[in-house]
């Protein structure tokens, strides 16, 4: 589980029943949601949550830092609430399952000062990108 409601929790940040719910659905390791997943789950614990609410939620925790969006492809925008410890991430090609992958090392460390062209460089995205066990049999 991510500690998503404790780091909430811990900013002062104020709990509504809208804000809880957002957050508990969101709550948990290899979560990549989109906003629109989010809001059904959402509304399936309190019915007269909005897509608006949700939205306005994600973007909250996002401002906060507390949630990041992550697009691994051309598909809509997802939440990843894994957002205080460095990690990539392994998506499968047909489905678009994706996964938090902890690699060991430093990925900028892996680009040499002459591929940088005067550029600091202040974060690096990888994604790996394969077939998940259950496409793969299906394959």
């Amino acid at each position: 589980m991510s500690d998503l409601l404790e780091r909430l929790r811990e900013r002062g940040w104020r709990m509504t029943a809208q804000r809880r719910v957002v957050a508990e659905v969101l709550d948990g390791e290899h979560v990549h949601l989109t906003a629109d997943e989010v809001h059904a789950r959402a509304a399936g614990r309190l019915p007269e949550i909005s897509r608006a609410t949700v939205y306005n939620t994600l973007g909250e925790m996002v401002s906060l830092g507390e949630v990041v969006e992550v697009t691994t492809d051309r598909r809509a925008k997802r939440y990843d609430p894994n957002a205080h410890r460095p990690h990539q991430h392994l998506v499968c090609a047909r489905c678009g399952t994706i996964r938090d992958v902890h690699t060991s090392g430093d990925p900028l460390s892996q680009l040499p000062a002459d591929e940088r062209f005067g550029f600091t460089v202040s974060d690096v995205e990888v994604t790996y990108r394969g077939l998940c066990p259950d496409c793969a049999a299906g394959a």
